[in-house]
């Protein structure tokens, strides 16, 4: 009789997610020189725990990325559930440029998981394609923004706007998603 698949724990699901989230912060600040001891301790757990969840340093950078683009786009159906469709879209954004900045500080430590064989972005493409889809579907839905965009031209403008302040502030981004949700209304189309 085969055996079922044993359940993971609550304890050690959270202990991952706090790995994760410590991970993700650590690279994107220290890059390639974060011990992974360091990681533990900082995440509460012992050094056996991380390496039970994460057998080597460029699977614990490819998980932390992955929950990160994950957290961003699972983000637009909680905006979408509080705000009118363009306010949730101009949110999302500037929580993408948060996001994006933050994967800036993780590059070093991302190009070295790529090194190893291991593909990062394989989803990161139809997993933000999928989250700007919902946005612009529920803007196009309300009235409130274009239905003329496409998903893959808003990424692309979004990831220009992520680039041009990589090396400043977020703040400085704030002029660039105004004009950008400027744009995106229904109004400023002529409509």
């Amino acid at each position: 009789m085969p055996a079922t698949p044993r359940r993971t724990r609550s304890d050690a699901l959270q202990n991952r997610e706090r790995l994760l989230e410590v991970a993700a912060q650590a690279f994107a600040e220290q890059g390639l020189d974060t011990a992974p001891a360091a990681i533990a301790k900082q995440a509460g757990v012992g050094v056996g725990t991380l390496y039970r969840h994460f057998p080597t340093r460029e699977v614990l950078i490819d998980a932390a990325y992955r929950r990160q683009l994950t957290q961003v786009c699972e983000k637009v159906n909680d905006l979408l559930a509080q705000h009118p469709a363009a306010e949730a879209t101009r949110m999302w954004m500037e929580h993408f440029i948060h996001y994006a900045t933050a994967k800036s500080g993780m590059s070093e430590a991302l190009n070295a998981v790529i090194a190893s064989g291991i593909d990062p972005y394989s989803d990161s493409r139809a997993l933000l394609t999928d989250a700007v889809a919902t946005l612009l579907t529920a803007g196009a839905r309300d009235g409130s923004l274009r239905t003329d965009v496409a998903p893959d031209n808003v990424l692309l403008l979004m990831g220009g706007i992520a680039y041009s302040v990589q090396h400043g502030t977020e703040e400085q981004a704030r002029p660039l998603v105004d004009l950008f949700m400027d744009a995106l209304t229904k109004d400023s189309a002529g409509s």
